[in-house]
């Protein structure tokens, strides 16, 4: 695997039909994940929570090349008791050649500005039990663990508005 640097990355927001550019990175995060390749069920799966506003969805790019580098998928989470809508930051993936460059740190870091403009007042996330790097970057940021069952922990971090 050769590292890449990247020193000029930028994030955005995808659009409602902007599904096919995180589509290949959303079939690799399902492979990490020790699921079946198929990138045109990826494609219609992201197309599928744009189209009916039930995700959110940031990807980072090389704006040296245009190259989609990583993305972070968010869903909202509603709290009756706080009349509130929170947020699941359920997936955050960055290709393998892009790692340990802060990609992963500010796609997570643009979610949670993103979840306070909404005025949420938590964001949640699950990682593998066994994925020590991801949890060392939750914890870094501020994220705290909140439980866990034989795969996976729960962090949350509460939002300062």
């Amino acid at each position: 695997m050769t590292e890449l640097i990247v020193s000029n990355i930028e994030i955005k927001r995808i659009g409602l039909t902007e599904g096919h550019l995180v589509a290949g990175l959303f079939n690799q995060y399902r492979i990490f994940y020790n699921q079946f390749s198929d990138i045109g069920m990826a494609k219609a799966f992201i197309d599928e929570r744009l189209q009916q506003n039930e995700s959110v969805v940031f990807l980072a790019i090389d704006a040296d090349n245009q190259q989609a580098i990583g993305f972070t998928q968010l869903y909202p989470k509603y709290s009756s008791v706080r009349l509130s809508k929170n947020w699941i930051l359920n997936d955050l993936y960055v290709d393998a050649d892009y790692r340990k460059q802060g990609i992963g740190e500010k796609l997570i870091k643009t979610a949670m500005e993103f979840a306070k403009t909404t005025g949420a007042t938590f964001v949640q996330l699950e990682t593998a039990v066994d994925n020590y790097t991801a949890q060392h970057l939750y914890e870094s940021i501020g994220f705290v663990k909140q439980a866990n069952d034989e795969d996976f922990f729960l962090y949350k971090i509460v939002l300062n508005s």
